[in-house]
């Protein structure tokens, strides 16, 4: 079968990291996937007319919105995967959610990442909810052998010898406002001068050239907090192993990879208690949940005193994602589900 599949392709974000393994997932099973980006297209009549042209047999698209909405004028049978923005924040516009609706209901099938994510949808759309399907993303991680971890903080800025007495947060996102990378900054800020031991590097590319900057400015300022450009995953693995843990701090998430690649890792999660986040870490089992940044600090310095504790998280973590974010499991699922589009 030749499938056209849709996405918001921004370079190094989550969407584009979903579609490139969801597309391997689809063309193991012997099908032609081309791989499109929506920024392409105006409308939904460009996308009927590529279809018709390219003689697409099916569609897959990522976003119930952004790329759904497209689809809504082909002639071909398609199946949607929820983004995660679409649901936690697209969903509440008035114009949108009935767009939303439509597409909804003229898909075959839909893939929700969590139980949660498919409660909110069923909320909207309770006559969809037997087309809905859950299907947790899938998780590899693959830490570079030649990674020099003292290379790495002083290519940051933290040039310190004793760099296995240091208790290292690591933040990856993407450089754009619903990550929210600043939450924590100031407060972080105020635990260095406390405790010169404790550093927050902020990893990730900028997303958002003018937000990028209000970050950069904001992190010279602060003190024990650091910036780096995005790395090759590899690398980026590599940091993330070495780390004390891994940090969370966005407004709103479908289903945050890099948290499920830590816990992979075996690094202790940090992250912020929103619905996206609390789908996948339960407090003090998988991860610890802040609501805000004070509590931030008091659940760090607890993961600091008590080893038995971040030896208990690390261990349940990985545990989980073997569990429930296996990418056979994944692959089986959209091999199946491709089975609708005959």
């Amino acid at each position: 079968m030749k499938l056209l599949f849709m996405a918001c392709l921004s370079p190094k974000t989550g969407n584009c990291t979903t579609a490139e393994r969801i597309r391997e997932h689809i063309e193991a099973a012997g099908h032609t996937c081309v791989l499109r980006d929506t920024a392409d297209f105006k409308n939904p009549e460009d996308v009927a007319d590529l279809i018709a042209e390219e003689k697409y047999e099916g569609a897959l698209a990522i976003h119930l919105y952004k790329s759904g909405r497209l689809l809504l004028d082909s002639c071909i049978p398609f199946g949607i995967v929820f983004g995660g923005t679409d649901i936690n924040e697209d969903v509440k516009g008035e114009t949108k959610r009935p767009v939303m609706g439509q597409v909804l209901q003229k898909a075959r099938f839909a893939v929700a990442f969590s139980n949660r994510l498919k409660e909110e949808a069923e909320a909207f759309w309770p006559f969809h909810g037997s087309k809905i399907y859950v299907q947790p993303q899938g998780i590899e991680t693959k830490a570079g052998t030649c990674f020099n971890w003292r290379s790495f903080l002083r290519r940051t800025g933290i040039d310190n010898e004793n760099v296995d007495d240091l208790h290292v947060f690591v933040l990856v996102c993407g450089l754009r406002r619903v990550k929210d990378p600043l939450y924590l900054v100031n407060v972080f800020s105020e635990w260095h001068v406390e405790d010169p031991s404790v550093y927050l590097i902020i990893i990730g590319p900028e997303i958002d050239p003018l937000f990028a900057k209000e970050v950069e400015l904001n992190v010279k300022r602060a003190r024990g907090v650091f910036l780096a450009p995005e790395r090759p995953q590899e690398e980026l693995h590599a940091a993330m192993r070495r780390s004390f843990a891994l940090v969370n701090s966005s407004v709103s998430e479908g289903m945050s990879a890099a948290v499920l690649e830590a816990m992979h890792l075996g690094v202790p999660v940090l992250a912020r208690n929103i619905p996206g986040n609390a789908a996948i870490v339960i407090h003090e089992d998988t991860g610890l949940l802040f609501s805000n940044p004070q509590e931030f600090i008091e659940l760090s310095k607890r993961l600091i005193r008590e080893p038995a504790l971040r030896e208990q998280i690390v261990c349940n973590a990985r545990a989980y994602v073997r569990e429930q974010h296996s990418r056979d499991k994944e692959r089986d699922t959209y091999q199946q589900l491709l089975q609708h589009l005959h």
